[in-house]
């Protein structure tokens, strides 16, 4: 008796599953496309959200580029968005050219189909991607070594070691929406911050139905990042995850960047995602080795010398007399009992200021913000930055491998907990990914040992993806623990700007 041929469509759909799982990116979106049945075998292997991350630290870019975005499109994954993180000596307009090349990849798996690779150049233009892709630059990247397969902290240090290197991460979030919203800095006009954060708000609002998003990602320009990110502070949720990073440059795959002082990637929850899709969850754990010393002091006078930097003279709380500043750093460093230089001090001054967005009625808040310390002298401090007024008191705080040492052993204790919560709640919660924002100032040799600032993460959940960057400032929202303070009104300061600090930004999946 002759039976008809078996075809390929008479495959069952776990044996389906079975074959699309082992294709890669480009591959899985041209089956997810052959039939319906195809396509539930494919979404029934990428169901549950996913991060992937590689980074090369070749000096030659295109090499860098072409390795990391085959490596993280060798897996199975839609990407939702992008970060592309490049040493100090890349050419970041040259990079933006290369990464059309990831443009080009991600447009090819959104479209679902295979198409001729064409010119870098002509792959924007031709292929206009939806995918929110992130570039700039850094002090070095953390993540596993495209070359070695070795998990890596690698840091780059400005005046003799610019770096050259690429750190790609890409996620995907079923159930969440992902857009990239740019705050644009005007010759002659002043940030459009308000716009900037209502943008962000109305985002929220029609996809999750919520005026605040579940997690915003920023990336921001070092010299404006404290006025955006406080007021972002201010004008978003509790709930709302916030973490980033301050870079010198920055630009993003579809636009301008001539006058961008900040990009936010802004995760909403999707309020018509498919039944059966669960909840993706953002969380955030802080570490700084920042060392309070000395008195509290209040700012007497101060002159801006340049709209970055500023002399300010101070006296001690509760005194009418100016410090000589100079014998107070001395004082300080007898009772740390070892040297730190002026340059490496910084003052951590609580100020009050009114905050408000457009109209709405104007509110008092209380921060800390971080002044590096660039000259002193007996009747001076020389710092940078904008923003400090009379009156204002502050401390000194110095980088200390101790307080860094004893601060990460907190996350670490800390996630742990997590970690077991996860587990032992009634909602089994899976950890798929995190990303790090580490100092620049961190790293080999501030600790003796390496990779140390990523080891919470990685002791915690071997094997998950993780990414990274050092940067220029981290930025996250401290739950007022995170820094020693001595006053009522210090510890009403909430910090999101911080110096020689980490920020692990978490990721988990509850189906």
């Amino acid at each position: 008796m002759l039976t008809s041929p078996t075809t390929i469509d008479d495959l069952s759909i776990d044996l389906l599953g079975n074959i699309v799982s082992r294709l890669h990116s480009v591959d899985f979106a041209s089956a997810d496309c052959v039939s319906r049945s195809w396509n539930r075998a494919c979404c029934r292997v990428l169901c549950r959200p996913k991060l992937s991350s590689a980074c090369s630290l070749s000096s030659d870019l295109q090499v860098a580029v072409e390795g990391v975005v085959n490596k993280v499109l060798s897996e199975l994954i839609r990407p939702h968005f992008a970060i592309v993180s490049v040493g100090l000596c890349v050419d970041l307009p040259e990079a933006r050219r290369l990464v059309c090349y990831l443009d080009f990849k991600i447009s090819m798996i959104s479209m679902k189909c295979i198409v001729s690779f064409m010119n870098e150049l002509q792959i924007t233009a031709r292929l206009s991607s939806k995918i929110p892709i992130v570039l700039s630059d850094s002090f070095g990247v953390i993540g596993r070594d495209v070359n070695s397969d070795e998990f890596v902290e690698t840091r780059w240090r400005m005046w003799n070691d610019p770096g050259s290197g690429i750190m790609l991460t890409i996620g995907f979030l079923p159930g969440v929406k992902v857009n990239l919203i740019s705050l644009s800095q005007r010759i002659g006009d002043p940030f459009e911050i308000d716009k900037f954060i209502t943008d962000i708000w109305e985002f929220s609002a029609s996809k999750s139905g919520r005026q605040s998003p579940a997690a915003i990602m920023i990336f921001s320009r070092s010299q404006q990042c404290m006025n955006v990110v406080e007021k972002l502070d201010y004008a978003m949720s509790p709930e709302t995850v916030i973490v980033g990073g301050g870079c010198c440059s920055l630009q993003y795959a579809s636009g301008s960047s001539r006058n961008t002082a900040a990009l936010a990637l802004v995760f909403a929850e999707d309020m018509n995602k498919p039944p059966g899709v669960g909840e993706t969850q953002f969380h955030t754990v802080l570490s700084s080795a920042l060392l309070p010393v000395g008195p509290t002091c209040q700012v007497t006078s101060i002159k801006e010398i340049t709209t970055l930097k500023a002399r300010l003279t101070a006296r001690r709380e509760g005194s009418y007399e100016n410090l000589d500043v100079l014998a107070l750093l001395n004082q300080v460093n007898e009772e740390l009992g070892r040297w730190v230089d002026t340059e490496d001090f910084f003052i951590g001054v609580t100020r009050r200021r009114e905050c408000s967005i457009g109209p709405e009625k104007v509110e008092w808040v209380t921060s800390l913000v971080f002044h590096h310390v660039l000259e002193g002298d007996e009747e001076s401090l020389i710092v940078d930055g904008s923003g400090i007024k009379s009156g204002d008191t502050f401390r000194l705080y110095c980088p200390d491998p101790t307080t860094a040492i004893s601060s990460t052993a907190n996350a670490s204790a800390y996630i742990r907990s997590f970690k077991q919560g996860s587990t032992t709640g009634g909602d089994k919660r899976e950890v798929f990914g995190g990303y790090i924002f580490s100092s620049w100032r961190r790293g080999m040799p501030f600790f003796v040992q390496p990779d140390f600032d990523s080891s919470p993460l990685r002791d915690n959940f071997p094997g998950v993806t993780l990414g990274g960057m050092f940067s220029v400032l981290e930025i996250g929202r401290d739950d007022s623990t995170l820094y020693a303070k001595e006053s009522q009104e210090q510890n009403s300061a909430g910090c999101c700007v911080h110096e020689c600090g980490v920020v692990y930004l978490i990721m988990s999946y509850t189906p």
